[in-house]
């Protein structure tokens, strides 16, 4: 990885002095040698791609963010009761001023009070890098008639990397935050700022203009072109035609959506239209995708922890052929070690107090049974139809419940392990007042997560030391997604759970079937199947399921207008006794009884929880810079 990013600084060396010195004060300290010109940092691909590429380093890594993986607001996570001091910890307290660093924000991955490219994850954040990396992409576009010695596929490639990232920090912005000024232009020092707050659909429609230029320019695979092929192998996170139809067709799904369409017409409903054209834009996305055009596939389930972590690989980047979009990673060890321990309980890490654990209604209402049927609503009651026994609670389930969730009974230390500790520490007690229960340290929901970490991340087997090489990194957008979100663009843009897109041949009910069939567990079953109305909820729960705590729970609940309706503004713990015989070698067979919930935390959310609240000091600076309702 580390060659990776040397590839990426070692041609913007040069353009980083002309950058420096023409937008900072300090220029003046410089000496006349260290300044270069526009046209020698503008006049060649080297040049040009060596200036492009610190763009990359504008995108914020949040999985590596702090020493604490604050990263899910939704109702899908709690940390422990040590955590008081994390974003997500004031965002379940409708602290959503939190966001910002000088609220006490720093330790999230939105803002810092000293953002920087260049040192390290936890000085990169959302709000400074986007605006500077539009400036940035910006201030390329308006030098593209500067690049006289490049061939057309060169120029083409650099114009499609810069409107890729003008359009991709702008639609990071919004989502969070609403419609935004668009910036499309190098902003000058010496002028007052008087960029109007457009609606979320007028930004939506400027970065639609962006993103779908990006992907007419862009090939789909840098190794194939002849300016790839100087950096054949190296090429893989390169802004890709593929990555554009991603998130030109992610723009116009959540422009749909009934939080933004609300926001703009008052009407609590999906946009059918922004819906369709969404839906014909994963569909041109996943026609690629399946006549082998692309990068991508699905990572066959039993590689599919590779998508998050990789171990004894000399530090790898994860993702494999899914990941399609992620963020680059320097010093993989540095954060990988602190982040690695803090789902497991203290117990049995030589971490942080702070553990990050699945809430119990998060998982009892979305991972359901292998046959494709949910749970039982009252989780205590045996459900003939799916198979659910509450004595046997961890029977039969969805496979993706026995890989991203650690429950009661399941060995976690792999290795040896003192006699005196052998009782407490190797399985997992999350039994009401078992060893890994602790509020302030353990688990606070008879849950832990697995999804981001071997079992073997704890202080027995040792599988975060340096010598594991262990590289964690969670992708913003991979394959999956895309299915899914073909799913519900095509689902609300045409009107049915049986039609296919314009683009591509597979209907909304195919599409979740692709990755249910990945997973090894049942189709959509026929009662969900028969209307919109019956199948989106369950197009919802699989999307729960499969991008469980990857940092989608909380724009989602958003976008879909249920944030502040319960039950998602509920956190529970499950609670549960252990009876009969202790079975170390299949935790499924284990009798439980008095199995139940309990409410541990219920959000105090109101309807201007929709929208974070901007800076004050940003929305002091002109009156046409407004602030979001109710803050």
């Amino acid at each position: 990885m580390n060659n990776y990013i040397n590839n990426i600084i070692k041609g913007g060396l040069l353009t980083l002095l002309f950058l420096s010195a023409t937008s900072c004060e300090d220029y003046l300290e410089r000496s006349p040698d260290s300044i270069i010109s526009e046209e020698t940092a503008f006049q060649n691909f080297t040049n040009f791609q060596g200036f492009t590429e610190e763009l990359y380093h504008c995108i914020p890594n949040f999985t590596l963010a702090y020493w604490v993986s604050a990263w899910n607001f939704g109702e899908d996570e709690i940390e422990s009761t040590a955590g008081t001091f994390t974003v997500s910890y004031n965002f379940d307290r409708g602290n959503f001023w939190a966001w910002q660093a000088e609220q006490g924000g720093g330790v999230g991955w939105f803002d810092k009070g000293d953002a920087s490219t260049t040192d390290g994850h936890h000085r990169k954040a959302l709000w400074p890098l986007a605006w500077m990396g539009i400036r940035k992409a910006n201030l390329g576009l308006e030098n593209l008639h500067r690049l006289s010695d490049a061939t057309d596929e060169e120029r083409r490639f650099i114009e499609g990397q810069l409107l890729f990232f003008r359009g991709w920090f702008h639609f990071q912005l919004i989502q969070y935050f609403g419609g935004m000024p668009y910036v499309d232009t190098v902003l000058p020092s010496n002028e007052k700022l008087r960029l109007p707050r457009l609606s979320y659909r007028e930004s939506a429609d400027r970065i639609t203009d962006d993103l779908r230029r990006a992907a007419d320019l862009l090939p789909l695979n840098w190794d194939d072109t002849t300016v790839g092929k100087n950096t054949i192998g190296k090429n893989s996170m390169r802004i890709n035609k593929a990555m554009a139809l991603g998130y030109l067709g992610k723009n116009l799904l959540w422009a749909a959506s009934p939080l933004m369409n609300y926001t703009d017409t008052g009407s609590r409903t999906y946009d059918a239209a922004y819906a369709k054209k969404a839906a014909d834009v994963f569909g041109e996305l996943l026609q690629l995708v399946e006549t082998g055009q692309t990068l991508y596939s699905l990572m066959p389930f039993a590689q599919k922890s590779n998508l998050f972590y990789t171990t004894g690989q000399n530090w790898a980047m994860p993702g494999g052929t899914e990941a399609m979009f992620r963020a680059p990673t320097t010093g993989a060890n540095g954060s990988n070690y602190q982040i690695s321990k803090q789902f497991m309980p203290l117990l049995i890490s030589q971490g942080d107090a702070t553990m990050f654990m699945p809430t119990a209604n998060y998982v009892h209402d979305n991972y359901g049974m292998a046959n494709g049927l949910p749970l039982p609503d009252d989780i205590t009651k045996a459900d003939p139809e799916s198979g659910y026994d509450p004595n046997y609670p961890w029977k039969g389930r969805d496979p993706r419940f026995y890989s991203d969730i650690t429950y009661d009974g399941v060995k976690v230390i792999q290795g040896s392990i003192p006699d005196a500790n052998e009782e407490r520490n190797r399985y997992a007690n999350l039994f009401t007042n078992g060893s890994y229960r602790n509020l302030s340290n353990g688990s606070r929901t008879g849950y832990m997560s697995r999804k981001f970490v071997p079992l073997r991340a704890n202080k027995y087997d040792n599988a975060y030391d340096w010598g594991t090489s262990l590289h964690i990194n969670v992708p913003y957008m991979r394959l999956a997604d895309i299915y899914l979100m073909y799913a519900e663009a095509t689902l609300m843009g045409y009107n049915s759970p049986n039609a296919p897109s314009a683009t591509f041949g597979k209907t909304a009910v195919e599409a979740v079937n692709v990755i249910r069939d990945r997973a090894g567990m049942a189709n959509v079953h026929s009662k969900f199947t028969g209307s919109v109305e019956d199948f989106l909820p369950e197009l919802r729960r699989e999307r729960a399921v499969e991008l469980a705590f990857e940092r989608h729970r909380f724009t989602d609940l958003r976008r879909w207008l249920l944030l502040i309706e319960e039950p998602y503004t509920i956190k529970t713990s499950v609670e549960l006794d252990r009876v009969g015989d202790f079975n170390v070698d299949d935790p499924t067979e284990n009798r439980v009884a008095n199995i139940r919930e309990v409410v541990i935390l219920e959000r105090p959310f109101t309807e201007r929880h929709y929208w974070l609240p901007l800076k004050v000091s940003d929305v002091s600076l002109y009156p046409e810079m407004t602030q979001n309702p109710g803050w």
